[in-house]
């Protein structure tokens, strides 16, 4: 496994996280709100917001390898009835793909989020076809909860996720 850290994002960033941001790869396995191509424009408003949320109920990290972002991890506590729950959501520079780095941050972001938050659960939405997520929580100690059939529309296409789902008492 490569050496990393998880840290707060810092306004510095932009530049680094524009530059491997921009990767149709890695859009093509996210929700929609991250934009393909990526422009400095979208990673300064990204930290922006990262920084203004505050930390009261999200958790956004960046993910440092040699120095330098090399992608994002974040966990959002819920509200209403889910409020007990919280989403992870994460992506990585593909330059880094295979080295372990990702399910290191997900057990270490996991852990961070169940000793702040009064929370039970922390769940993830893969899409069906990615299978290295699904791998990387799987490794974090994740379960895999069902698929959810043509839940998602992606690139004018609809698709399956997965449900997967760690307890607090899952944590190791």
């Amino acid at each position: 496994m490569s050496a990393f850290m998880l840290r707060k994002w810092e306004e510095a960033d932009a530049k680094e996280l524009a530059a491997v941001a921009n990767n149709a790869q890695i859009a093509a396995n996210l929700r929609n709100r991250f934009p393909h191509p990526y422009s400095r424009k979208d990673a300064e408003q990204y930290i922006s917001s990262c920084l203004a949320s505050g930390e009261q109920r999200q958790l956004a990290r960046a993910i440092v390898v040699d120095g330098k972002a090399r992608g994002g991890i974040t966990i959002d506590v819920q509200s209403d009835v889910y409020e007990k729950s919280a989403e992870l959501g994460y992506w990585l520079a593909e330059s880094c793909w295979g080295r372990g780095i990702m399910t290191q941050a997900v057990r270490q972001i996991c852990r961070e989020a169940f000793a702040r938050f009064e929370i039970v659960r922390i769940f993830a939405e893969p899409f069906s076809y990615n299978t290295a997520s699904q791998r990387v929580l799987e490794k974090a100690g994740f379960t895999y909860e069902g698929t959810m059939r043509n839940g998602v529309f992606k690139n004018n296409t609809v698709y399956s996720y997965c449900m997967y789902s760690l307890l607090r008492e899952e944590m190791q």
